[in-house]
């Protein structure tokens, strides 16, 4: 619980055994871990840790939680994982100790990964850069292409 930063909660009643080994295996790939919890157990467990206020209320019945650090991959990663098994329902979710609905956490899986995002952010940042170092950059350009057209007319007349 300490070392997650994500936590996506599902109700598993009706899985068999052999069910959720497979969604374990599916999500061990991806770097979550998935684990069927007892609800008081965790209460007690997240008392200790900022997100016990947002979890709680989302411990009801009978709870497997994947705990995950990266938010949009691990809500992804999870929404893959019980795609098959129509019997889970994700309850919710807590990013660091804010609580999301179901809803949520499909929008979260929607968004792309943290690597993409800052990239697009240096691209917006860097764009404009380019574009004002080639503005600055014209003026000398134009400067060479004229003397060199003179260059070029005075030597056609010479000739």
């Amino acid at each position: 619980l300490s070392g997650s930063t994500t936590l996506i909660v599902s109700e598993y009643r009706g899985l068999k055994v052999k069910e959720i080994s497979e969604i374990r295996r599916a999500l061990r790939k991806q770097n979550v871990s998935y684990r069927v919890v007892k609800n008081r157990l965790m209460r007690i467990a997240a008392q200790e840790n900022a997100s016990a206020a947002a979890l709680s209320p989302l411990l009801v019945g009978p709870t497997a939680i994947a705990f995950g650090t990266d938010e949009a991959a691990t809500a992804r990663a999870v929404l893959d994982a019980v795609k098959p098994y129509r019997i889970v329902k994700i309850t919710g979710g807590v990013l660091g100790a804010t609580a999301i609905d179901a809803a949520g956490v499909a929008h979260l899986a929607t968004l792309p990964s943290r690597e993409v995002l800052l990239a697009e952010v240096l691209g917006a940042i860097s764009a404009p850069l380019a574009t004002t170092a080639g503005l600055f950059d014209a003026p000398g350009r134009d400067l060479v292409g004229l003397v060199q057209a003179l260059i070029d007319q005075r030597g056609d007349a010479a000739a």
